[in-house]
């Protein structure tokens, strides 16, 4: 007798279940060997706790009607619940949006009290910071010229975001979800070139001379 090819794969884990989808097959054989294989592997418990299923779909792209169906077909096993879909396809959207995260974005102008400049991806700025003044950028900042006024890199919570300027003179530097706490802690070491980190020990920014930038790297690596 042939042996039925097996499209699913269900690995249990402390967390609750992964099954491993089969991206060769149609979506149809997809569920009914999921209804199969569920129906034998849920048991009976008196546990309340709702058990979490992560679904592995390899390079088949569901769509939202898709991954409707699989969550109404899994929700029907006593307590069980889609909590991830992992896919190595994305969609459009989701790749112009990585595409912008990604990006340097190169802009020549002084940026003036009052004015805010905020942008995806990296933010290289030839020009000046001006006190009351912001840039923000969801990746690294890069001024060419003199930081006087706010800069918020990592915007989007990247705490190894950078902030590099000639000259560092900032009123406030935010990185990720942690700002500086006072002037102080902005205290430059008068280098041309220095850069602003979070020191991850202290969890605190730092300022320091731009020729550690690569050691630090290094170190985090």
């Amino acid at each position: 007798m042939v042996q039925k090819q097996q499209y699913v794969t269900i690995k249990g884990t402390k967390d609750g279940f992964t099954l491993i989808l089969d991206d060769r097959c149609s979506y149809k054989e997809l569920l009914e060997e999921i209804e199969e294989k569920l129906s034998v592997t849920t048991r009976n418990t008196n546990d309340n706790r709702l058990v979490p299923v992560f679904l592995e779909t390899g390079n088949r792209y569901l769509d939202k009607e898709q991954i409707e169906t699989l969550s109404e077909l899994i929700r029907k096993k006593k307590k069980l619940y889609i909590e991830q879909v992992h896919s190595n396809v994305i969609t459009k959207a989701e790749a112009v949006r990585q595409q912008k995260e990604n990006r340097i974005v190169k802009i020549e102008k002084m940026i003036r009290s009052g004015q805010v400049l905020e942008i995806t991806g990296d933010l290289l700025l030839i020009g000046d910071v001006n006190p009351g003044a912001k840039v923000i950028a969801t990746g690294n900042i890069y001024v060419m010229g003199v930081l006087r006024g706010m800069a918020h890199a990592g915007a989007n919570g990247n705490s190894n975001s950078v902030i590099v300027a000639s000259k560092m003179e900032p009123s406030q530097l935010v990185i990720g979800t942690t700002a500086s706490r006072s002037p102080d802690e902005l205290q430059a070491m008068n280098h041309d070139m220095e850069y602003a980190y979070i020191d991850q020990k202290l969890n605190q920014i730092r300022i320091d001379k731009i020729q550690t930038f690569s050691l630090l790297q290094r170190i985090h690596a």
